[in-house]
Protein backbone atom coordinates (compact mmCIF):
# COMPACT_ATOMS: atom_id res chain seq x y z
CA UNK A 1 0.00 0.00 0.00
CA UNK A 2 1.16 3.39 -0.58
CA UNK A 3 1.43 6.21 1.58
CA UNK A 4 -0.84 9.42 1.15
CA UNK A 5 1.15 12.51 1.23
CA UNK A 6 0.48 15.66 0.98
CA UNK A 7 3.02 18.74 1.30
CA UNK A 8 2.49 22.22 2.21
CA UNK A 9 5.50 25.00 1.66
CA UNK A 10 5.64 28.41 3.65
CA UNK A 11 8.04 31.10 3.70
CA UNK A 12 8.48 32.55 7.14
CA UNK A 13 10.37 34.32 9.62
CA UNK A 14 12.68 32.69 12.12
CA UNK A 15 10.14 33.39 14.88
CA UNK A 16 7.95 32.04 13.41
CA UNK A 17 8.56 28.72 11.92
CA UNK A 18 7.65 26.82 15.70
CA UNK A 19 4.13 28.13 15.74
CA UNK A 20 3.64 27.42 12.01
CA UNK A 21 4.75 23.31 12.16
CA UNK A 22 2.81 23.45 15.51
CA UNK A 23 -0.30 24.93 14.57
CA UNK A 24 -0.15 22.44 11.26
CA UNK A 25 0.42 19.25 12.91
CA UNK A 26 -1.67 19.43 16.60
CA UNK A 27 -4.28 20.51 13.87
CA UNK A 28 -3.55 16.97 11.78
CA UNK A 29 -3.46 15.36 14.96
CA UNK A 30 -6.28 16.62 16.81
CA UNK A 31 -7.90 14.31 13.57
CA UNK A 32 -5.88 11.68 14.44
CA UNK A 33 -5.93 10.82 17.35
CA UNK A 34 -9.15 9.27 19.82
CA UNK A 35 -9.53 8.80 23.59
CA UNK A 36 -8.09 5.63 25.49
CA UNK A 37 -9.88 2.53 24.60
CA UNK A 38 -11.50 -0.01 27.54
CA UNK A 39 -11.56 -3.52 26.79
CA UNK A 40 -14.31 -5.10 28.36
CA UNK A 41 -13.67 -8.17 26.67
CA UNK A 42 -12.39 -9.66 23.17
CA UNK A 43 -14.10 -7.34 20.62
CA UNK A 44 -16.00 -5.31 23.12
CA UNK A 45 -14.57 -1.35 23.87
CA UNK A 46 -15.52 1.88 24.63
CA UNK A 47 -13.46 5.18 23.67
CA UNK A 48 -12.79 7.61 26.04
CA UNK A 49 -13.33 11.55 25.21
CA UNK A 50 -10.98 13.86 24.44
CA UNK A 51 -10.33 17.23 25.37
CA UNK A 52 -9.31 20.00 23.41
CA UNK A 53 -7.77 23.63 23.78
CA UNK A 54 -7.76 27.26 21.92
CA UNK A 55 -3.66 28.25 21.34
CA UNK A 56 -3.54 31.70 20.06
CA UNK A 57 -0.24 32.53 18.62
CA UNK A 58 2.07 35.04 19.12
CA UNK A 59 3.76 36.00 15.68
CA UNK A 60 1.06 35.03 13.33
CA UNK A 61 -2.36 36.08 13.34
CA UNK A 62 -4.06 32.81 14.41
CA UNK A 63 -5.58 30.50 16.90
CA UNK A 64 -6.15 26.96 16.31
CA UNK A 65 -7.35 24.24 18.37
CA UNK A 66 -5.24 20.76 19.73
CA UNK A 67 -5.86 18.31 22.10
CA UNK A 68 -5.66 19.51 25.60
CA UNK A 69 -2.69 17.00 26.71
CA UNK A 70 0.42 17.76 28.06
CA UNK A 71 2.01 14.45 27.16
CA UNK A 72 1.36 15.02 23.39
CA UNK A 73 2.25 18.71 23.85
CA UNK A 74 5.86 18.07 25.51
CA UNK A 75 5.90 15.45 22.55
CA UNK A 76 5.51 18.32 19.84
CA UNK A 77 7.57 20.90 21.51
CA UNK A 78 10.48 18.43 21.53
CA UNK A 79 10.65 17.29 17.96
CA UNK A 80 9.68 21.35 16.82
CA UNK A 81 12.70 22.63 19.20
CA UNK A 82 14.93 20.53 17.23
CA UNK A 83 13.47 21.18 13.72
CA UNK A 84 13.89 24.81 14.69
CA UNK A 85 17.10 24.71 16.04
CA UNK A 86 18.61 22.83 12.84
CA UNK A 87 16.47 25.37 10.75
CA UNK A 88 18.40 28.24 12.35
CA UNK A 89 22.21 26.75 12.74
CA UNK A 90 23.89 29.54 10.60
CA UNK A 91 25.92 26.35 8.86
CA UNK A 92 22.30 25.44 7.10
CA UNK A 93 22.63 28.41 4.42
CA UNK A 94 23.34 27.36 0.49
CA UNK A 95 25.76 29.64 -1.46
CA UNK A 96 22.67 31.73 -2.53
CA UNK A 97 22.38 32.88 1.08
CA UNK A 98 19.25 30.80 1.52
CA UNK A 99 18.06 28.74 4.92
CA UNK A 100 15.54 26.17 4.27
CA UNK A 101 13.95 23.09 5.22
CA UNK A 102 11.61 20.58 6.04
CA UNK A 103 9.93 18.56 8.81
CA UNK A 104 7.42 15.43 8.14
CA UNK A 105 4.68 13.54 10.25
CA UNK A 106 3.73 10.17 9.34
CA UNK A 107 1.55 7.92 10.53
CA UNK A 108 2.46 4.07 10.61
CA UNK A 109 0.98 0.67 11.39
CA UNK A 110 3.50 -2.55 12.60
CA UNK A 111 3.79 -5.41 10.97
CA UNK A 112 4.56 -8.20 13.52
CA UNK A 113 7.66 -10.40 11.77
CA UNK A 114 9.52 -13.57 12.95
CA UNK A 115 11.88 -13.11 16.21
CA UNK A 116 14.34 -11.89 16.22
CA UNK A 117 13.45 -9.01 14.20
CA UNK A 118 12.01 -5.49 14.85
CA UNK A 119 8.57 -5.27 13.69
CA UNK A 120 7.90 -3.50 10.29
CA UNK A 121 6.70 -0.40 10.06
CA UNK A 122 4.23 0.61 7.45
CA UNK A 123 3.58 4.36 6.54
CA UNK A 124 -0.12 5.12 5.28
CA UNK A 125 0.28 8.86 5.91
CA UNK A 126 2.41 11.33 5.76
CA UNK A 127 2.17 15.14 5.60
CA UNK A 128 5.22 17.10 4.97
CA UNK A 129 5.95 21.24 5.60
CA UNK A 130 8.97 22.71 3.60
CA UNK A 131 10.17 26.37 4.96
CA UNK A 132 12.31 28.83 3.50
CA UNK A 133 13.47 31.82 5.85
CA UNK A 134 13.01 34.91 4.85
CA UNK A 135 14.52 38.51 6.46
CA UNK A 136 12.10 41.28 6.75
CA UNK A 137 13.39 44.69 7.38
CA UNK A 138 10.26 46.85 7.36
CA UNK A 139 8.16 46.74 10.53
CA UNK A 140 5.20 47.23 8.12
CA UNK A 141 5.97 44.44 6.15
CA UNK A 142 6.71 42.48 9.03
CA UNK A 143 2.91 42.71 10.05
CA UNK A 144 1.88 42.66 6.63
CA UNK A 145 3.64 39.45 6.67
CA UNK A 146 2.17 38.52 10.11
CA UNK A 147 -1.13 39.04 8.41
CA UNK A 148 -0.82 36.61 5.50
CA UNK A 149 0.70 33.98 7.42
CA UNK A 150 -1.99 33.76 9.63
CA UNK A 151 -4.24 33.26 6.46
CA UNK A 152 -2.15 30.95 4.55
CA UNK A 153 -1.81 28.85 7.57
CA UNK A 154 -5.74 29.01 8.44
CA UNK A 155 -6.06 28.02 5.10
CA UNK A 156 -4.18 24.78 5.62
CA UNK A 157 -6.09 24.21 8.52
CA UNK A 158 -8.74 23.95 6.93
CA UNK A 159 -8.03 22.13 4.25
CA UNK A 160 -6.80 19.33 6.84
CA UNK A 161 -10.49 19.12 8.02
CA UNK A 162 -11.44 18.37 4.79
CA UNK A 163 -8.93 15.87 3.44
CA UNK A 164 -9.64 14.26 7.20
CA UNK A 165 -13.75 14.28 5.85
CA UNK A 166 -13.06 12.25 2.92
CA UNK A 167 -13.51 8.52 2.42
CA UNK A 168 -10.04 7.00 2.54
CA UNK A 169 -8.20 4.46 4.09
CA UNK A 170 -8.19 3.84 8.09
CA UNK A 171 -6.42 1.25 9.82
CA UNK A 172 -9.19 -0.66 11.36
CA UNK A 173 -9.90 -0.78 15.04
CA UNK A 174 -7.76 -3.88 16.40
CA UNK A 175 -8.31 -6.80 18.76
CA UNK A 176 -6.90 -5.87 22.45
CA UNK A 177 -3.69 -8.19 22.05
CA UNK A 178 -2.96 -6.19 18.78
CA UNK A 179 -3.51 -2.42 19.68
CA UNK A 180 0.07 -1.53 19.99
CA UNK A 181 0.25 -1.97 16.20
CA UNK A 182 -2.27 0.50 15.30
CA UNK A 183 -1.95 3.39 18.03
CA UNK A 184 0.80 5.09 20.36
CA UNK A 185 -0.61 3.89 23.99
CA UNK A 186 1.84 5.24 25.96
CA UNK A 187 -0.16 8.53 26.93
CA UNK A 188 -2.23 8.59 29.61
CA UNK A 189 -5.38 10.45 28.52
CA UNK A 190 -5.19 9.56 24.24
CA UNK A 191 -4.27 7.29 22.14
CA UNK A 192 -2.91 8.79 18.42
CA UNK A 193 -2.63 6.62 15.69
CA UNK A 194 0.88 5.30 15.83
CA UNK A 195 3.06 8.63 14.47
CA UNK A 196 6.88 9.64 14.09
CA UNK A 197 8.55 12.64 13.26
CA UNK A 198 11.46 13.80 11.52
CA UNK A 199 13.06 16.80 9.55
CA UNK A 200 16.22 17.75 7.24
CA UNK A 201 17.68 21.19 6.17
CA UNK A 202 19.91 22.30 3.42
CA UNK A 203 22.59 22.48 4.37
CA UNK A 204 25.52 23.71 1.99
CA UNK A 205 28.39 20.99 -0.01
CA UNK A 206 31.58 20.31 2.06
CA UNK A 207 33.88 23.05 1.31
CA UNK A 208 36.52 20.83 1.05
CA UNK A 209 37.64 20.16 -2.58
CA UNK A 210 39.04 17.22 -4.69
CA UNK A 211 42.49 19.46 -5.40
CA UNK A 212 42.90 20.54 -1.61
CA UNK A 213 42.32 17.08 -0.23
CA UNK A 214 44.64 15.46 -2.90
CA UNK A 215 47.21 18.07 -1.50
CA UNK A 216 46.83 17.31 1.60
CA UNK A 217 47.90 13.99 1.32
CA UNK A 218 50.75 14.93 -0.91
CA UNK A 219 52.03 17.05 1.89
CA UNK A 220 51.66 14.63 4.30
CA UNK A 221 53.28 11.94 2.01
CA UNK A 222 56.70 14.03 1.74
CA UNK A 223 56.53 14.65 5.58
CA UNK A 224 56.45 11.02 5.60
Amino acid sequence: MNARTQTFDFTTECHQISEVVSCIFHSILFHRTLGKFHYRQEGRYSIGTIGYEDIDCDFIDLTYVRCASSALAKTMNHYVSAFDQAIRDPSNMTENGVRSGQISLEFYNKKKVNWPFAAECLPWEVWTIRIEIKTIRSEIERQMNREYLGELVGEKVVLIAEVMNRQQYLPKIPAQSEVDLIFDTSYPDIQPYLFRITHSTTSPPSTTSVGKTVRRIFRETLAF
